[in-house]
């Protein structure tokens, strides 16, 4: 059976255990593929600690999957790149095991997100810190580029989300 939503993936977290992105029914998420040591690194993982922190009990998840195919920029180990986020940037929201995003070993979920906002660049995904904005079904409802200050998404997501104020 062909996925119809997000939610029809398992992913593992990193520390290698089998997350079902069904038990994330009911909240808008917003998916990136992250890195350590990108030139967007700072702006990026600050501004998605300022989201989360301001929406995460509003029903908002940020789904973060560290990848190396960009310029070698995410080498570590999946403990190493936990400990920088959750140390350096204070994410709080999970990490993902590193994943390909893009070419034959992509992820199933990246193949996914890829196919149903191919955006400016086809179906690859240029580079770190490209984001998806997921709906409370699992819809992938827009796409972001890597440049994209996560806040200057924040009226997008209250709209999903419900928030006004």
């Amino acid at each position: 059976m062909a996925a119809t939503s997000v939610h029809d993936f398992t992913v593992k977290d990193a520390k290698g255990n089998e997350v079902d992105l069904s038990s994330y029914k009911g909240k808008v998420l917003l998916i990136v593929n992250v890195a350590s040591q990108c030139g967007l690194t700072n702006s990026n993982y600050t501004e998605l600690a300022q989201l989360y922190h301001k929406y995460k009990d509003h029903g908002f998840e940020i789904l973060a999957f560290p990848c190396n195919q960009f310029g070698n920029q995410e080498p570590g180990s999946n403990e190493e790149i936990v400990q920088f986020a959750c140390t350096r940037f204070k994410a709080e929201y999970p990490i993902f095991d590193k994943v390909d995003v893009n070419g034959d070993k992509a992820a199933p979920i990246y193949k996914f997100l890829k196919s149903s906002k191919g955006g400016l660049f086809g179906s690859g995904i240029k580079w770190n810190f490209s984001k998806f904005l997921v709906d409370k079904d699992g819809n992938v409802v827009d796409r972001y580029a890597p440049t994209t200050s996560p806040l200057s998404i924040e009226k997008d997501l209250k709209k999903l989300l419900g928030v006004t104020a």
